[in-house]
């Protein structure tokens, strides 16, 4: 039988590019309709290992990509929300949730396809309704899903009858080691497990290739996926390299743990699907999920080990901070109102300390323009957003406790305090933003420029440092100082805008460098105020051209 190679490619290419687009559509119009929600899961139901493996099971579900899931609890656990030990339960449950996709392909309703994907493209295009909208993406995905695998099913068929793959599936049978490797680096290429998964199934739905075949790719296949988290780690916080590892380690002992029992375990899913009578798709799906669930089962005990080997073999700090309150024990408010008081200066010094710690990465991307700067930056700001929620809470709960005049004052000075700590975070945030605009549109500052920029930074990165220093220990003689560097940075804002109209009009800079540099001029001279709120609460002497 002569075989049509130019057909077998492009409908194979063609479905295999239709069917990843129904998975990233499905799962977007999933997130969509979920939400924040999604870290919200994560966030809330990892109290322990087997709510994360439960919240990593549903978070999967919901975005159809166990990278996805990985992604969103590096990103927790690298901002403290998380333990490691929590998210490693999170990618055993992933590994699970990744299963529901080859079930939704064992239903088998590829003639059903194109009505479902009318059905999406019509709810996208003629409801008003956002919501609408988002649940006509997530069942174009599914009906584009189900349309792509009909195409690849197609593309395949004909390999059934070529000797060369017929060789092959043989070697893998007798050579199991092989198949791993196939579906390992098939799923490197292709960048999806959930693709790679459903092409088995189509080669096993057509009769190209036997079970005893099969499963050893599919056990490949769970190692290849987490080639992307690893791709993604490159460069990447201590955390995100860890949950990375940890994704490889589970899946490796696992696959070397079902390959010492090959033949059993390839007879017990023959019998499964003798018993349940089960088509090709479908037995693929009870092997991937039995397999996925059964190494959850076997290395859950063993959640400890995991997280202790990988901090071993990676050695460093989680995360550039830690987003929970330390300090603020609820008990203190009912049981000694001063302690709980001089707890919530304590975390409002540790606030402070961040917002120094921002700024001076923010000054650092601003020079070298490496992302990690930014990152570690933005990270800061959320963690300020958080610790303002929590202290701010711990302080109104404290304010209906009975304090003397003088506490009175104190606690009135550390929710002031409070807020011009976060508004600091608003304002370097808004100068990284600044940075990434000035990067991504290729605009340079003269280097007179750089000079007075780079000036005016460090006197406000000083200036918020001895701030906080004031507030931490009531020093007079330091907040004076700072008064005074305040002065100095709004002296400086002023000179140095004029430099700039100088610049300009002399033709030496461009309208947008203007733009970005008096913008950044602007939201280190607000830094400077806040700086001047906390000195002014420690003096006593609010000043109203202070307040800002």
């Amino acid at each position: 039988m002569e075989i049509d190679v130019q057909s077998l490619v492009f409908l194979f290419v063609g479905g295999l590019g239709i069917f990843l687009l129904g998975i990233k559509y499905m799962g977007d119009g999933l997130q969509k309709i979920a939400g924040e929600r999604l870290k919200d899961i994560l966030d809330k139901f990892t109290s322990n290992p087997f709510m994360g493996v439960l919240a990593g099971i549903v978070v999967t579900i919901l975005l159809q990509t166990s990278t996805g899931t990985t992604v969103l609890t590096v990103g927790l656990v690298n901002a403290g929300f998380m333990t490691l030990r929590q998210s490693i339960g999170v990618i055993m449950g992933a590994n699970i949730g990744t299963t529901v996709t080859a079930f939704i392909i064992g239903i088998k309703i590829e003639e059903y396809a194109l009505p479902i994907l009318a059905v999406g493209a019509l709810m996208i295009f003629f409801l008003k309704s956002k919501k609408a909208a988002n649940i006509g993406q997530a069942i174009f995905g599914f009906g584009a899903l189900f349309y792509g695998l009909d195409l690849m099913g197609n593309g395949l068929e004909p390999l059934r009858d070529v000797q060369a793959f017929h060789e092959l599936t043989v070697d893998m049978s007798s050579n199991p080691i092989l198949g791993v490797v196939v579906g390992t680096l098939f799923t490197v290429v292709v960048q999806s497990s959930s693709a790679t998964i459903g092409i088995l199934q189509s080669l096993m739905a057509e009769g190209a290739i036997e079970l005893q075949a099969a499963l050893p790719v599919l056990f490949g296949d769970n190692i290849g996926t987490t080639i992307t988290a690893i791709l993604a780690s490159i460069g990447a916080t201590v955390a995100a390299r860890r949950a990375a590892l940890t994704h490889v380690i589970f899946n490796i002992i696992g696959t070397v743990l079902v390959l010492l029992i090959i033949g059993p375990y390839t007879q017990f899913i023959g019998y499964i699907q003798e018993q349940l009578t089960l088509n090709a798709e479908m037995t693929i799906a009870f092997a991937h999920g039995i397999f996925n669930f059964s190494n959850t089962f076997i290395q859950f005990p063993f959640i400890g080990g995991l997280a202790y080997l990988v901090t071993k073999i990676i050695p460093g700090e989680d995360s550039v901070v830690k987003y929970q309150p330390t300090h603020l024990d609820p008990i203190f408010i009912q049981q000694s109102p001063s302690v709980a008081l001089q707890q919530s200066k304590e975390e409002v010094i540790r606030m402070g300390q961040y917002a120094h710690k921002g700024l001076e990465e923010t000054s650092l991307f601003l020079n070298n323009h490496q992302t990690k700067h930014a990152e570690a930056a933005l990270q800061v700001e959320n963690a300020l957003n958080k610790l303002d929620r929590e202290i701010t809470d711990y302080l109104v709960q404290l304010s209906s406790s009975s304090l003397s005049d003088f506490e009175s004052a104190k606690h009135s000075t550390l929710i002031d305090s409070v807020r011009d700590i976060e508004r600091m975070g608003d304002h370097f945030e808004n100068i990284v933003e600044l940075i990434q605009y000035k990067i991504s549109n290729k605009i340079s500052f003269t280097a007179q420029a750089q000079i007075d920029i780079n000036e005016m930074f460090d006197l406000t990165v000083l200036t918020v440092k001895q701030a906080i220093q004031a507030l931490d220990k009531d020093d007079r003689e330091i907040a004076l100082q700072v008064v005074q560097q305040e002065n100095q940075i709004d002296k400086m804002e002023r000179t140095f805008r004029k430099k700039h109209i100088i610049r300009l009009n002399e033709g030496l800079c461009s309208g947008a460098s203007g733009i970005v540099f008096v913008d950044i001029l602007s939201n280190l001279e607000r830094i400077g105020d806040h700086s001047l709120n906390i000195v002014e609460e420690v003096l006593g002497e609010k000043s109203p051209e202070a307040v800002h």
